[in-house]
């Protein structure tokens, strides 16, 4: 018979192993646990510099735009020397800053160049437990074990020419890495068995490229899987179009055509609307009611915005707002119901990383290292500015109390004391 003592003990170790980690524990992906800039977080820093409030400060060799993902106490990010030929996977141990792996996962012999402004780091990987998928775009994708760091397969035959260099982050849905190749020469999105590495599904893009040229055929924009009236959606937006996919068996759904190229932006959803920037020339906001069936017309679109909204960094969606940061330093508050400008806010320095929201503040981090803190709601209402020696173009992550940011060459860990 169990001393009651222990059996108490026993019954707690066992609850504690049945409880599944609190949801501001893990950054998994680009852009977080939802793929949409907002952080759990009820705690985070509004006040740091290089000689306040930094935990740690990590530097990361190299050069990559690749934001950090975190779970159990790990940090993942990718980087690559200028000249592209030897592709790393990063750990970083969460608490000390200690850098646990640093591996070369592809040798390339002859990349292709990269505009100034990108690197062949650029997408985020994405962490589950017991397993990181590090991807490089056509250079080549892996995925690790998180615990031996072993490689576990990988692949380096699916292809197309960035042109500009890789971009799209991999996403998971179930048993599935799902990934975008929006190439200036071939444009599909494929699916791989995230146990083995071998392909699910492929489905070419059915877009009409017909008179485009192959500079504008090319997008980097990554995936987002949602729900919509009992059916799930794989929202993913290549040069010239928008479509939705059936994300377990690639088949499209629905697709909505425009004018626009190298899309960046992650589309952001709520109450069955998707937005989504239609990229480079002609590039406006479009609210898009899901649920569609083959090629939507204009019917499906709920409102059409043309405001400076800038290309680079994804938006954010808070209560009934659209949070649009310019690539240069215009900072633009929609509001849903009608595309309408709220406010606009000048907020110095040129931008590419992404808005995040995190206790009560919205973060936007600029090229020379500037963050910029503001209250949400329909007036701006700045919180604070803060700097760091170096600029940023990777999003920041939130774990805790911490804020984890990639500047140019280092990794910080910021917290408020």
């Amino acid at each position: 018979m169990f001393d009651p003592v222990i059996k108490i003990m026993v019954t707690l170790t066992l609850l504690a192993a049945a409880t599944p980690l609190p949801a501001d524990s893990s950054w998994e992906q680009f852009r977080g646990p939802r793929g949409d800039g907002i952080s759990d977080v009820t705690e985070a820093p509004r006040h740091w510099s290089e000689t306040q409030n930094i935990t740690w400060k990590t530097a990361i060799h190299g050069r990559g735009h690749s934001s950090p993902v975190i779970m159990d106490g790990r940090i993942w990010l990718t980087t690559a020397p200028r000249d592209g030929k030897k592709l790393y996977a990063i750990c970083v141990d969460q608490e000390t800053g200690k850098i646990l792996l640093n591996r070369v996962v592809f040798e390339v012999a002859e990349p292709d160049e990269v505009i100034d402004f990108n690197s062949y780091a650029s997408p985020t990987p994405v962490v589950e437990p017991g397993r990181v998928y590090v991807h490089f775009g056509t250079y080549g994708t892996a995925c690790l074990d998180t615990r031996d760091f072993k490689k576990l397969w990988e692949r380096r035959d699916i292809n197309c020419d960035h042109y500009r260099g890789p971009g799209s982050s991999p996403i998971l849905y179930r048993n599935l890495l799902i990934m975008n190749f929006d190439g200036a020469d071939v444009q599909y999105v494929i699916a791989l068995d995230k146990q083995t590495g071998k392909t699910v599904w492929k489905t070419p893009r059915s877009t009409d490229f017909t008179g485009i040229i192959p500079d504008q055929r090319k997008a980097y924009s990554t995936p987002l899987v949602v729900e919509h009236n009992g059916r799930m959606e794989l929202l993913s937006v290549g040069s010239q179009a928008a479509m939705s996919y059936n994300p377990a068996t690639g088949k499209e759904l629905w697709s909505i055509g425009f004018d626009g190229y190298s899309n960046i932006w992650r589309p952001v959803v709520t109450d069955g609307i998707a937005y989504l920037s239609t990229g480079y020339d002609r590039g406006e906001i479009w609210a898009v009611r899901l649920g569609g069936s083959g090629e939507l017309t204009d019917d499906q679109v709920v409102w059409k915005a043309r405001k400076s909204i800038g290309k680079r960094p994804s938006p954010l969606l808070l209560d009934g707002l659209l949070y649009c940061q310019n690539d240069g330093s215009l900072l633009t508050c929609l509001d849903i119901t009608d595309g309408e400008i709220v406010w606009r806010q000048r907020v110095r320095g040129n931008y590419s990383a992404s808005l995040t929201y995190a206790a009560g503040a919205v973060y936007t981090c600029s090229h020379d290292g500037k963050v910029t803190l503001f209250k949400p709601g329909r007036e701006y209402r700045e919180l604070a500015v803060n700097e760091l020696e170096e600029g940023m173009m990777a999003s920041p992550a939130f774990v805790d109390r911490s804020m984890f940011l990639r500047t140019d060459s280092h990794l910080y860990r910021i917290e408020e004391k």
